[in-house]
């Protein structure tokens, strides 16, 4: 599915194909996606975006329509993904902007390539800490839904065993859960989620992106703090944003939208655009 105004293409960078899609004029804005959806989560900010920017909605390393490698999901070699691709597309910087798994690879991109960094944008979460490592498996009492996906997706071939074939049950319930507006998502949107992933090789992948947690912790001990201008921004996770940040960014700024479940650019859109346009301006 594309957007008017927008056209989708591919970019062999790092090794590896990326799909993304553009549109819009002015200074890049580079969006990276978050598990289990693809580019298209953003379908709904990108156009507001577009106003005031050049939009670059990618499909990280093993997401969507990219290539699906057999390794290289650390977010130090995805980011680096992001970093050829913009050289790539002709820039030498940009603005980057990520949700969930998309937000670890948009913090790694800014320490690691602070030069090519003009302003970054996270929400829902943040890089993994040592903090990852404490995470509560069982629900507690003010959260009552707890992350088991990031025990499950460290299981090497099972989840692939159970779900080839059935992961829209996986999606329907994570946006039921975590969503505190399911019915933001489309039943269009939700089937293109589910053919995504629906193939052992994208359960994979996509499951790559929690097995490499352990590295990301190790690399993250030795990144500087981040100098740029940074937003967080988070809805039933927000607690979780200015922690994970704590000591690791010198100009930061943070945006909690009340009410707000897990998935952003799609529960708050309008509030999600705004916030982003202001900043980035």
């Amino acid at each position: 599915m594309m957007i008017e105004g927008f056209t989708s293409g591919f970019a062999e960078v790092n090794g590896t194909r990326l799909h993304y899609v553009a549109g819009g004029q002015g200074d890049p804005l580079v969006l990276l996606p978050g598990w289990p959806r693809t580019w298209y989560q953003f379908h709904k900010i990108m156009p507001l975006l577009a106003q005031r920017y050049r939009v670059i909605a990618v499909d990280l390393r093993g997401m969507g329509d990219s290539d699906k490698p057999t390794a290289g999901y650390d977010k130090k070699t995805m980011a680096r993904d992001i970093y050829e691709l913009i050289r790539a597309l002709g820039y030498s910087e940009a603005n980057i902007a990520g949700e969930d798994i998309g937000s670890m690879v948009a913090y790694s991109f800014a320490a690691n390539h602070p030069e090519a960094t003009r302003k970054i944008a996270l929400w829902e979460v943040g890089h993994p800490t040592e903090a990852f490592n404490d995470l509560r498996m069982l629900p507690q009492q003010d959260r009552p839904t707890a992350p088991w996906w990031f025990a499950f997706n460290q299981i090497d071939q099972f989840p692939e065993q159970l779900l080839e074939g059935r992961f829209r049950l996986l999606v329907d319930w994570l946006i039921d859960h975590q969503a505190t507006d399911p019915g933001a998502f489309s039943e269009e949107a939700r089937a293109l989620y589910a053919a995504a992933y629906d193939t052992p090789d994208a359960i994979r992948a996509g499951n790559g992106w929690y097995q490499t947690f352990g590295q990301d912790i190790a690399d993250a001990k030795n990144y500087p703090v981040l100098t740029m201008p940074l937003l967080g921004l988070g809805g039933i996770y927000y607690p979780f944003v200015p922690a994970l940040l704590e000591g690791k960014a010198a100009d930061a700024r943070y945006v909690e939208f009340a009410g707000a479940g897990h998935y952003l650019a799609e529960e708050r859109p309008d509030d999600l655009a705004r916030e982003l346009t202001a900043f980035f301006a």
